[in-house]
């Protein structure tokens, strides 16, 4: 019996295509190596170091399933700068019978673009009849709000629930109460039969239960479990011995 909360099952690799492996995105190890992704609980995780293609392979993921690649949902179709690579072309999406009434692809580091589309379609639609964009983000302009703020309005107001929710590192303007705050959200959603997608750092996400956690090594996705991460252990040692990590990383830690 298939979960509810899964919309998407499985991404893989249309091996009829052609790929030229000395071009972007293929020059990437996790992308010229990725093969296919199964996905068997509502939430997923796909973490590893900066630069290894983590966010690259998730674009892929949102853009194949049709949300625009800056962000929102796939009602959104504006481009302010053409920078996604072309690796969704050469994915395949396999989805369950599970309709998912709702999407979100939210990312951190274009969400301001989103914000602006908002005001710039909601001040284009004034005189015409219905709600404004804006309400259903809580009725408060996105950019008279704290980058933080205007993230946690979208997560509180505009996630509906049976839902296919791609993030890229939204730990990016939360705090850690916020992050815990976050946990609790997603729980809610996943119980609304939402399923998660999620590009991060954050060794606080990665402890939502039975999610499934895969780590970029050695440009391969490796499926792993919470506490053999090198997020987990790296925070762990951290906050356990900051001083002797501050030493070993030459910092005085003398007055």
């Amino acid at each position: 019996m298939i979960n509810k909360s899964i919309h998407i099952e499985r991404i893989f690799l249309n091996k009829k295509l052609e790929r030229n492996l000395k071009e972007y995105p293929f020059t990437i190890p996790v992308v010229r190596n990725f093969k296919e992704i199964k996905f068997r609980k509502p939430v997923t995780f796909i973490i590893g170091e900066n630069g290894t293609g983590k966010s690259t392979l998730l674009e892929a993921f949102a853009v194949g399933y049709g949300f625009n690649p800056e962000g929102g949902t796939k009602n959104f179709n504006f481009k302010t700068m053409s920078s996604h690579s072309e690796l969704y072309n050469f994915l395949k999406i396999t989805k369950t019978v599970n309709y998912a009434k709702d999407g979100y692809f939210l990312r951190a580091e274009s969400y301001y673009n989103v914000a602006t589309e908002i005001e710039k379609i909601d001040e284009e639609c004034k005189a015409m009849p219905g709600r404004p964009i804006i309400d259903s983000y809580g009725g408060k302009s996105l950019h008279e709000q704290s980058h933080g703020e205007s993230f946690f309005a979208l997560l509180m107001h505009r996630l509906r629930g049976n839902g296919m929710y791609m993030f890229d590192e939204p730990e990016a303007a939360l705090s850690p109460s916020r992050l815990l705050s976050l946990l609790v959200r997603m729980d809610d959603l996943v119980k609304q039969n939402s399923q998660f997608i999620i590009a991060t750092h954050s060794p606080i996400l990665m402890a939502y239960p039975n999610a499934e956690i895969f780590e970029i090594q050695d440009g391969k996705l490796k499926k792993t479990i919470y506490e053999e991460t090198e997020h987990y252990k790296l925070t762990k040692y951290f906050m356990n011995c900051p001083q002797k990590m501050l030493q070993n990383l030459g910092i005085e830690t003398k007055n």
